[in-house]
């Protein structure tokens, strides 16, 4: 049954005046496809990856985090980041510690080498980071982060 016609309507995919142009999830997708993929292409130069630079940007930035925290920031599964924590330490990028304070707390950060390396990405990427943000405000780029993190709350609602 489609939507009834409002000036809301051609937003919602049931409706008959649905415009796909005009839905705000086509342009998330395709940006962040797009993104995807210039980062894919740029970080393979590095010998990097998106998941292993996820985990690499927020240990930099949060010098120390538990494997629980770097799965919850970087919108990833447990397990899957363990993996990927424990590949990086096997290539010397980071280091694997038990909490002093919680026995089943595994902690994460960044070695010399992790930080060198990440360095030389955030270096790299930053070209990308420019030309995405080319002709951009900083007003226009909070209201950005404003309402997208504005949509993820509404969808995060239980």
């Amino acid at each position: 049954m489609a939507v009834r016609s409002d000036k809301m309507s051609k937003f919602h995919p049931s409706s008959d005046d649905f415009l796909m142009e005009e839905f705000p999830f086509y342009w998330v997708a395709k940006v962040n496809s797009c993104y995807s993929v210039e980062m894919e292409k740029t970080l393979k130069l590095l010998n990097m990856d998106i998941s292993r630079w996820r985990v690499a940007v927020l240990l930099h930035v949060h010098d120390e985090m538990s494997i629980s925290d770097i799965a919850e920031h970087a919108f990833a599964k447990l397990p899957t980041i363990t993996k990927i924590v424990y590949r990086m330490r096997d290539e010397g990028l980071v280091s694997v510690n038990i909490s002093e304070s919680d026995g089943r707390v595994v902690i994460v950060s960044l070695t010399e080498k992790g930080e060198e390396n990440i360095a030389t990405v955030l270096e790299t990427t930053q070209k990308l980071f420019k030309k995405a943000f080319k002709g951009f405000t900083e007003a226009q780029i909070k209201k950005t982060n404003l309402y997208l993190s504005r949509l993820f709350a509404n969808l995060s609602d239980d």
